[in-house]
């Protein structure tokens, strides 16, 4: 729940993923002027692992290229 009525930015999503625990969130939260509780960060968290590709699938997926499980490869386009 905002303290003020600022706007959430894509900029201030960027700084929040890159939060590691709840409490860098919640931190980072009030530091941008929001009020958020230490369940609502741990569910932001939770969900954040439950989406959370790794970043060389990210640039295989972005690029087209070829993803291989060792046996067969799979082209993305």
């Amino acid at each position: 729940m905002p303290i003020n009525n600022k706007e959430i930015t894509k900029e201030m999503i960027e700084k929040a993923m890159q939060c590691r625990t709840a409490d860098e969130l919640t931190a980072l939260a009030k530091a941008e002027g929001f009020d958020i509780s230490k369940e609502e960060a741990e569910a932001y968290m939770a969900e954040l692992d439950d989406m959370e590709l790794d970043e060389q699938i990210l640039r295989n997926v972005a690029g087209g290229t070829c993803i291989t499980d060792g046996t067969s490869c799979w082209t993305l386009s």
